[in-house]
Parts: structure tokens; C-alpha cells; sequence
């Protein structure tokens, strides 16, 4: 680490560097404690006025302190005397006081340079964190038996990048798809099948031998049941009343029905696979709420003996607010563990997955990704979880999320007002993509698959760019030509910057040049680096807070930067110097390794060439 009495400091030693803002940061905050001031004050942080990249700001508060002490100093003589003690340090370049006593610092060429040098060797430098947790993302929520729909595809989009973004700093993080297998729906589907197959052995009661390991059902079978059951029965009672007590009879553990379940379960578990699979979505554990079924009555006993549960009009709750309200519907209402009639409800799957987790995984942090409209739903269930002794609070944590809406403004339909299938979306985007090629006249000359696949991953990165650089809570309007564009804080445009890279990486190797050792000279090669150097920041950021836009908008600034070094600094133009061409194609390389490594993060691949 570079100090303010350290002027002896060689700048070859990069392993000891954690980004260049740290090492100004720490400059800073040593002139100020040399003054007799608290370090803290002095942090520096990028600039916000364009005058120098970074800024120190505590001239102001020492101020303040001094007066304090009775002590008349003008802030800019406390600067001044800061600015001396920065100056021997090596790392500071340009050092000018402004205003009342703003510092406006530009960092020695010497210090980009090894930073520059630093991040081509290892661009994932500066990101990890010192104590890694164990940490479960849970961010599917898909039903059994159902397709996937547009609904699902911000807690998949969403939920991945945070997982992705947490692993990024060396944390152990499982992907946890708690799959909806439990409930009404499964009673439909048994009560429906019934009426078509009714000579099923499932639905013998007196069968005793081995059931079919062959599913009696495809998924196109329980798309297509499920509506039909549950069209019925909104409009007959008699029907409802089938499917409930096919419902009840799996819960209790009628053997036939829960063969039944396994086969709708793992038919719907390939096809969601196929269907995460399509959008780039991984998980680590396959489970639902029937897993968790078999702890429900052990978990509820200690509840009782721990003396945190109450009857109210024959439920059983656990109440986890005393200012709540029942008339007024002011506070937290109670965790409702089991109804009058004795029924599990989503409180009881969801406390007895947090017992499940505790056991298996013991995880130091649960983080779940979906709907902001569920919020009171967790804040019930994380009260009880805490109230019960499982968890410390700050272990549990909504990360909720906006809707995609239509340009009306409403949660995003079908032209007939019904939810649209997921892979119908992904149809879309697919073909505004392939639209976008073909007016734009890129990959003209490619085969028809080449062009294809290129189509397929600007699609899918036009949707997930789109999706993820808006603020977690936000809502936003699904408009495939926007999210399209090759202009613009786009998919494609970052999608573009990355090849536009790779093909003069190709060309290099076509005429013979390799990249270098970096020299950083000129301001569009400077400001390129800083941009890079901001990268572990915005991963600590986004971390933080699981809100991936901050990394959409890293990557973007790099994006830019590249552009604007791209466009001011030749790489392999005639009479450009050739340690000159060798620094540029490595810092080329440098920029291409944190694009590509920053949208993994988030979910999007780039092709080889567009």
C-alpha cells in the first residue's frame, strides 16, 4: 500500500495494489492524519465535476474540527498543507485545489500504468472479499406442471446475476429454484387425470405393487390439465371439491398420488430446465414444498413447545408483531401456520424450508429474489424464522422487484390479455433481433446458422440488458426495437464492443502483432484505465445491495471509454510506434477481458463476430 511518507515506493509492485482509487484513497487519508486530523475525512472518491478523475473533499471537515478546537483555519490552507504532504508521493500526478478547498486529483501516469498492467494479467484483481459466506439464492419459484411464463423471468434473470455476482467475490453460493409442487394445483391435476385415465393403477387405493416408472403424462399433458381442472371448478363446486380432497389425500400421504407427483415433478423439472436453460439460468438444488413436507409436523411441535404459537379462531399462528391490528390492518399480521381446517399453508412451506436449509446447508445469509409484492409475505415468515431462534435477521433478506409491463403500463400480456409464455418472449426478441441484422446488413455474408445463433444471443442480451439495468424496485416497459439497438445503453451495443475487440485482436495476430507490456500516455488511454480500475467497486456495490444494474452501468462506461480510446488512440495503423501498437492491443485485451468476464456476470455471452 502506497503511504504519504512512502516516496521511495516502486510501482512495480502491483500485487500490493487493490485498485488505484484505494491507493489515493490511502495517500489522502495519511497526509490529513499527519496533519492531526481523522483519517476518515479525507476519503477520496471519483469526481464529480469533471475538473480531475478523483477528488478529496476533506479540507471542508477539517475545518470544521479545527474550529471546534477555537482553532481559525481556512480550508484552503488546510488543503494546501494536505496537498504538500500528497505530492511526495509518487503515485500523485496533478494535485489543484478548487473553491473552498476542494482537492482535485489526477493519478501518476506511473500508477495507471501498473494498475493497467495489473488488470491485464488477472482481470478479476481487487473483486474478492477477505470472509467469504455461504450463501443461498433463492430465485425460481416456477410451478410444477405449469409453462414458464413472462412473470418468471425477472427472479430468473435477476436472481442469477446476483448469484453470479456474489460468486464473483469467492462467496459459496447455491442457486435454490424452490419449485411451486405443493397445494391446490397438484389436486387439480390428480382429480383431472382421474376423470381421464381413471383405470390408472395410482388411483387404486387397494394397489400395492410397483408403479410405472414411465410418467403416464408429458408436460404438453399437464399444461393442458391444470387450465381445464381449474376452469371447471371456478364454476363448479362439486369439481372444486374433487380437487380438494385429492389435495388433502396427497398431503396425507395416499401412496398412488404421491407416485403422481414424482412423475409430474420430474417431467416439469426437465422441462424447466430446458426452458432455464434457454435463458442462460442455472441451479444448484431442485427442490419444491413437497420436499419439505415431511418436517412440517416436527417443526410445528417445537413451535408449540417453544411456546411462540397461539390459536385464533381455530388457526394455528405465530404472532410476530404486538402492535399488530387485526381491525385497522396496521403492523405485521401473524405468521399463519396451519388454517381452521388444518391445511399447511405458504407460511408453513416456506418457515419449513428455512429448517430445511438451516439443517442441510446452514447457510450464513438466505437472499430471495422475487416480486416486491410478496414483501409482506417475508417480512412474516423472516419474523418467524427469527422469532423461532433459527435465524438472526440480518441473515434473511427480499430482494423484491418490479414487473415488466406492457406499453400501457400494466404487468406485460398477450394481445388476448393472457400471460405470455417465456419461450413465446425469448420468440420475440429473436426475431427483433434478426429484423435489427438484417436492416443494419451485419453478418450479410454469414451462413444461415452463424447468423442464427448471432440473432439468438443478441435477443437474449437485448432482454437481459434491458431487464437488469434498471433498478431492482423499478418497473419498465418491454419494447423489443428499443432493447434491439445497436446504439445507446443496449445488449447489443455492448454485445458490439466485444467483437468489435475480437476482431482486432484477429487482425493483430493476422500481421504479426502481439501485445505488450502497457505504457498509458495519452488522456483517451487514461481515462479507459480509470474507467476499468472502477470494476471491483461496482461488483462490491452490486454485491452490497444485490442490484445488478450498477454493474450494467460499469460496463457500459467501459463500453464508452473504449469507444472514445478506440476512436483517439490508433492500434494498428501504419506509422503508429510498434512498443505503441503492442501497448494499445494490450490494453485492448485488458478492456475485453473485463467485458466479457462483467456480462457473464450478468448472464450474456457475446459471439465471435457480428
Amino acid at each position: 500500500m502506497l503511504t504519504a511518507n512512502d516516496s521511495a515506493f516502486q510501482l512495480d509492485s502491483v500485487s500490493l495494489m487493490s485498485s488505484i482509487l484505494s491507493e489515493l484513497d490511502a495517500i489522502a487519508r495519511a497526509a490529513f492524519e499527519a496533519l492531526g486530523y481523522p483519517p476518515e475525512i479525507a476519503a477520496v472518491r471519483e469526481s464529480d465535476r469533471g475538473d480531475a478523475p478523483y477528488q478529496c473533499n476533506g479540507a471542508m471537515a477539517a475545518a470544521g474540527i479545527a474550529k471546534k478546537r477555537g482553532e481559525k483555519v481556512n480550508p484552503r490552507e488546510i488543503a494546501a498543507q494536505a496537498v504538500e504532504k500528497m505530492q511526495a508521493n509518487p503515485a500523485m500526478g496533478a494535485l489543484e485545489i478548487a473553491g473552498p478547498g476542494f482537492i482535485n486529483i489526477t493519478p501518476a501516469d506511473s500508477l495507471l500504468t501498473s494498475r493497467a498492467n495489473e488488470l491485464l494479467s488477472d482481470p478479476t484483481s481487487g473483486l474478492a472479499v477477505e470472509a467469504p459466506k455461504t450463501i443461498v439464492v433463492d430465485y425460481g419459484g416456477a410451478n410444477v406442471a405449469k409453462p414458464m411464463h413472462v412473470g418468471h423471468l425477472r427472479s430468473a434473470v435477476l436472481g442469477e446475476a446476483i448469484k453470479r455476482i456474489l460468486r464473483a467475490q469467492g462467496h459459496d453460493v447455491i442457486g435454490d429454484v424452490h419449485m411451486g409442487d405443493w397445494g391446490l394445483q397438484m389436486g387439480h391435476l390428480i382429480s383431472e387425470l382421474t376423470e381421464e385415465q381413471p383405470d390408472l393403477p395410482y388411483f387404486d387405493a387397494d394397489y400395492q405393487g410397483d408403479y410405472p416408472s414411465e410418467s403416464p403424462v408429458s408436460m404438453d399433458d399437464l399444461a393442458r390439465l391444470y387450465p381445464a381442472a381449474s376452469n371447471k371448478a371456478k364454476s363448479d363446486t362439486d369439481r372444486m371439491e374433487l380437487s380438494r380432497v385429492a389435495t388433502a389425500q396427497l398431503q396425507s400421504g395416499r401412496r398412488g398420488y404421491r407416485a403422481l407427483l414424482e412423475h409430474f415433478i420430474d417431467v416439469s423439472v426437465a422441462a424447466l430446465k430446458v426452458g432455464y436453460g434457454n435463458l442462460g439460468v442455472e441451479f444448484d438444488l431442485w427442490k419444491g414444498e413437497a420436499c419439505v413436507d415431511p418436517l412440517i409436523p416436527d417443526m410445528i411441535e417445537g413451535l408449540k413447545a417453544a411456546g411462540i404459537t397461539e390459536e385464533d379462531e381455530g388457526a394455528l399462528i405465530i404472532n410476530v408483531d404486538d402492535k399488530w391490528d387485526p381491525e385497522t390492518r396496521k403492523g405485521t399480521p401473524p405468521v399463519m401456520l396451519l388454517a381452521s381446517s388444518g391445511a399447511v399453508l405458504y407460511h408453513t412451506t416456506d418457515l419449513a424450508t428455512l429448517v430445511d436449509r438451516k439443517a442441510e446447508i446452514d447457510p450464513d445469509l438466505i437472499v430471495y429474489v422475487v416480486d416486491q409484492r410478496q414483501a409482506l409475505h417475508f417480512e412474516q415468515v423472516f419474523r418467524g424464522a427469527v422469532k423461532a431462534g433459527w435465524y438472526e435477521r440480518d441473515q434473511l433478506f427480499h430482494a423484491g422487484f418490479g414487473t415488466m409491463n406492457g406499453k400501457d403500463g400494466k404487468p406485460f400480456k398477450t394481445r388476448e390479455g393472457g400471460v405470455l409464455r417465456l419461450e413465446d418472449l425469448m420468440g420475440i426478441m429473436y426475431d427483433a433481433a434478426s429484423d435489427r441484422l438484417e436492416s443494419s446488413g451485419i453478418g450479410a455474408d454469414f451462413d444461415a446458422e452463424e447468423r442464427s445463433e448471432i440473432a439468438r444471443k443478441i435477443g437474449l442480451a437485448a432482454l437481459k440488458f434491458a431487464d437488469l439495468q434498471n433498478q431492482r424496485m423499478t418497473n419498465y416497459i418491454f419494447d423489443p426495437e428499443r432493447f434491439t439497438a445497436f446504439e445507446g445503453k443496449t445488449g447489443p451495443y455492448l454485445l458490439y464492443a466485444v467483437v468489435r475487440i475480437k476482431s482486432i485482436l484477429r487482425k493483430a495476430a493476422e500481421i504479426g502483432v502481439a501485445a505488450g507490456a502497457i505504457n498509458v500516455q495519452d488522456d483517451a488511454e487514461k481515462q479507459l484505465v480509470i474507467s476499468l480500475d472502477a470494476y471491483g467497486r461496482a461488483i462490491e456495490l452490486a454485491a452490497d445491495k444485490y442490484v445488478p444494474h450498477v454493474l450494467c452501468e460499469h460496463i457500459y462506461r467501459v463500453a464508452q471509454s473504449f469507444s472514445r480510446f478506440y476512436a483517439g488512440c490508433p492500434i494498428l495503423a501504419d506509422g503508429v510506434a510498434d512498443d505503441v501498437k503492442a501497448s494499445r492491443l494490450a490494453l485492448a485485451q485488458a478492456t475485453l477481458s473485463q467485458l466479457e468476464h462483467g456480462l457473464n456476470l450478468l448472464g450474456i455471452s457475446a459471439p465471435e463476430r457480428m
